[in-house]
């Protein structure tokens, strides 16, 4: 038996998405924890954190539209920040959470910035993974290369070559095991045992649009306005998306912010690294004392 509920929901278009439900395991006052993935990927990120953080903390992790068990969009435009931005606050609203800590990794953290700028009493705290104000174009250009591009696995020993293939610069230390359980997360077993992308390939069409990107043209105004919201940036040290100078300007803008880097992968870390793990843990705790002081 898994270790969460499942949570169906309606958004505003009529879409129904999808999230898991981590109860905390212990009484606690400290405020949930929305989890947030990154453009291709979906809730089982999450799946090694999740449990490690759901005896002191309500945990919900989410799949965007188009992504997981949430539905895809038959409008493409809207695979949009903006978009996914007002499906998190519907699930919260419908879920009448006031109040959450959010750790978004590459596309989820920039959903949890612009969240943390529409309605920063809102927002207990930022875990910001392996993403910033400038998105470096190498990175962006690597991702977009594949998604929604390559050809479909026809076996599962397909799914997992084709996996190492695509992320082995970002983790050039997995091994055979982590591979297959990379794969298990990316890919869900249609009807036939055949593996199929665990998301729509038309999320990338916002990004064949110039006049109509999906990412904001400057992101150092909104990065400026999370000065009232903790913060806790995270890199992948070999990382071609958050380069250590954007991480560097990032601490200059936000002395308060705290940062760490986990050594060994790129974009993104799976937050099951110990350096990354140690960071959160006590990132949240720094939350939850805050929280308990202004109540």
């Amino acid at each position: 038996m898994p270790d969460y509920s499942d949570i169906f929901y309606e958004v505003q278009d009529g879409l129904k998405l999808y999230a898991r439900d981590y109860p905390c395991r212990e009484t606690s006052s400290a405020p949930p924890v929305l989890c947030m993935h990154g453009l291709t990927r979906n809730s089982a990120d999450f799946e090694d954190l999740c449990p490690r953080l759901s005896h002191l903390y309500r945990v919900i992790a989410v799949d965007q539209r188009g992504r997981g068990r949430s539905q895809w969009d038959q409008d493409s435009r809207r695979y949009q920040l903006h978009t996914y931005v007002q499906d998190m606050w519907q699930l919260l609203d419908q879920l009448d959470i006031d109040k959450v800590a959010i750790i978004g990794t590459s596309m989820g953290g920039l959903i949890g910035m612009l969240m943390a700028a529409q309605k920063p009493e809102r927002i207990a705290g930022l875990v910001i993974n392996d993403v910033g104000p400038e998105v470096d174009p190498a990175g962006l250009a690597r991702i977009l290369s594949y998604v929604g591009k390559t050809q479909p696995p026809r076996s599962w020993e397909q799914a997992i070559a084709l996996t190492r293939e695509l992320n082995q610069v970002c983790f050039p230390g997995y091994t055979d095991a982590q591979w297959r359980t990379m794969a298990g997360r990316l890919y869900r077993q249609d009807a036939d045992g055949i593996p199929v992308a665990a998301y729509d390939p038309a999320i990338a069409t916002p990004f064949d649009a110039p006049e109509e990107t999906p990412l904001p043209p400057d992101l150092w105004p909104l990065f400026a306005s999370l000065s009232g919201t903790p913060v806790l940036a995270v890199r992948g040290a070999l990382s071609d998306l958050l380069s250590v100078v954007c991480l560097e300007r990032m601490q200059r803008e936000l002395p308060s912010m705290r940062a760490v880097e986990v050594p060994g992968v790129g974009h993104a870390p799976m937050l099951d690294e110990p350096e990354a793990l140690c960071a959160i843990n006590d990132f949240l705790l720094l939350i939850q004392e805050e929280t308990q002081i202004h109540e």
